[in-house]
């Protein structure tokens, strides 16, 4: 999956554009800028909310990455464990035939097995040690590949979980510096006469309660669940009950309707049939909007769709014929 909307495009995006606020003026070192009008600030909210919507599901999908590698590593762990009591055993039968009969250099050589720096200079130290039995080489040969593995297993282990922790940091860096862009642009709008900071350009809401078709089955039981959330706060990455995110208001509401959604929209866009007529569309089909699918929601007939907008809104029905109906790419059912 590609990456859009990473750390350093959502820092481009809080400090350039329309610039940087201060004071509710625009201000840029050394340079003079006119006033922005009320419709470039609009168009400039409506760019940084698709980032905004990209940047939060970049985050939900480094978040699933870094699940998914903390249980991996916890899995290793758990090896690295067995492997390290397979060692210590080996070890001691090692320390074991070294102490017993052995004296000199011959004995010296075995010792410095044991205190060896790592798996690979052991290797090389038994293959010098020939005066052994088959059996005390056979032994110390277990002991050798018993720490190769259990340096390898502890290296993959804790490589995996940094790269995938440090992937998760810089997502909700990225989504946190869009949203301060958007606060900083939403201020600026405020100060224009019959202003609505809140509304997204386009909208065309349909208020709360549509009177829309309801499909059947398990269409119907996803839409009867995300009618019940609406008014709910959009939250970050949220899953339910309390608040939800585009893809995880559409995850939950599919789960009540039978079906287990993967939890990105990039995921979801590959369940199901692809529909690329919006005249087709069916309720309780997931909508996908954006040229790199930030965004969905469900429709709910009547050229109307639930979804969960953006944070700072709450889970709203919406008509689509004005601006989503312009973003729309395709529909999936289920």
């Amino acid at each position: 999956m590609k990456n859009p909307g990473g750390r350093r495009t959502a820092r481009r995006i809080a400090t350039t554009g329309l610039g940087v606020v201060a004071a509710g003026t625009f201000i840029a070192p050394g340079i003079a800028h006119a006033e922005p009008t009320q419709d470039e600030v609009e168009d400039r909210i409506e760019e940084l909310n698709q980032e905004a919507a990209t940047a939060v599901e970049t985050f939900n999908q480094a978040e699933e990455d870094y699940e998914a590698a903390k249980a991996a590593f916890d899995e290793l762990d758990g090896q690295v464990g067995d492997e390290q009591e397979r060692y210590d055993e080996l070890r001691e039968k090692v320390q074991q035939f070294a102490n017993a009969t052995y004296q000199g250099g011959e004995l010296n050589s075995t010792a410095n097995v044991l205190t060896s720096d790592g798996p690979e200079a052991l290797l090389e130290q038994n293959a010098d040690l020939n005066y052994l039995s088959e059996n005390q080489q056979a032994q110390l040969d277990d002991f050798g590949e018993s720490a190769e593995r259990l340096f390898a297993l502890k290296d993959e282990a804790e490589k995996a979980l940094e790269e995938a922790e440090e992937a998760k940091n810089e997502a909700e860096e990225a989504k946190e510096e869009v949203e301060e862009a958007i606060e900083e642009q939403q201020e600026i709008l405020s100060q224009f006469p019959d202003s609505d900071a809140s509304a997204e350009g386009g909208d065309d809401s349909a208020g709360q309660t549509p009177d829309a078709p309801v499909g059947s089955g398990g269409a119907s039981a996803a839409l009867d669940f995300a009618y019940a959330q609406v008014g709910k706060p959009y939250i970050w990455g949220g899953t339910g009950p309390n608040g939800y995110d585009c893809s995880g208001l559409v995850q939950a509401s599919w789960r009540a309707g039978g079906v287990d959604l993967p939890r990105t929209t990039y995921g979801q866009a590959d369940v199901g049939t692809r529909i690329y007529d919006m005249s087709a569309v069916q309720p309780g089909d997931i909508l996908f909007f954006f040229g790199d699918l930030g965004h969905n929601g469900l429709y709910a007939g009547n050229g109307q769709m639930v979804h969960a907008p953006r944070s700072g809104r709450n889970l709203e029905v919406v008509g689509l014929a004005a601006y989503w109906g312009g973003q729309f790419q395709f529909a999936v059912r289920p």
